[in-house]
């Protein structure tokens, strides 16, 4: 039981670097970018923005240290792509909770409509 309750307190810990590297607008934009465009430089990802090269790059690393994208050397440039396991586990992550809150959702409905429907006191 202890492995099982430490696998999943590892697997926790993962998802939250997940999700608090996915929890920046600048980050969710490069998200939406890798998924559109596929594979991109900095250049690319910086086209079109006032952000600076530098700044994109910052939120990469973070990006890179959660596991959801990784860089390949090209020349001289750096083309940086979505690691899409780490987009299902997120999304696998999700689905878990929100199947939790349907069923305690429904445990909450079910008691309500049984107090509803019992005679009063």
């Amino acid at each position: 039981m202890r492995n099982s309750s430490q696998h999943a307190a590892r697997e926790v810990q993962a998802s939250a670097h997940l999700f608090a590297a996915l929890g920046d607008e600048t980050r969710l934009r490069l998200v939406t970018s890798l998924c559109d465009g596929g594979p991109m430089s900095i250049t690319r990802l910086t086209a079109g923005t006032r952000i600076t090269r530098q700044a994109i790059t910052k939120h990469l690393r973070v990006m890179e240290q959660s596991g959801l994208v990784k860089s390949t050397r090209h020349g001289r440039e750096s083309l940086w792509e979505l690691e899409e396991q780490r987009l299902a586990e997120a999304r696998r992550y999700l689905d878990t909770i929100s199947r939790q809150w349907d069923a305690a959702l429904l445990r909450l409905r079910e008691l309500v409509e049984k107090d509803d429907s019992s005679p009063s006191s």
